[in-house]
């Protein structure tokens, strides 16, 4: 039994880096970087927010939000355009990533 748990406890680990790595190429290939900063604390401009640590269940669905037109207030114009170019696999993926971010 305790072989299983560690076993399992391995596994968790694993897909756990995986998908920080995952979430980090994404965040530089969507073009996250370019407004809120490598270390998504240090934005473009004062108006975008620091997305550093933000809690991936509100960051997911801020993001399909912006996405789908529900969200267009603040400076989710900015954000429509890119958008189109995530799928919600990878939205999740980069909720997650951000909600790792400290």
């Amino acid at each position: 039994m305790k072989k299983i748990l560690v076993l399992i406890a391995g596994v968790i680990a694993a897909s756990g880096a995986f998908a920080s790595e995952e979430g980090a190429k994404l965040y530089a290939e969507k073009t996250c970087v370019a407004c809120h900063g490598k270390d998504g604390k240090k934005t473009l401009t004062p108006q975008y927010p620091k997305i550093a640590g933000q809690n991936a269940a509100y960051a997911e669905q801020q993001m399909k939000d912006i996405k789908s037109g529900a969200r267009a207030n603040g400076q989710a114009a900015a954000m429509k355009g890119v958008m189109h170019l995530v799928s919600d696999a990878e939205i999740k993926i980069l909720a997650e990533h951000l909600a790792s971010m400290k």
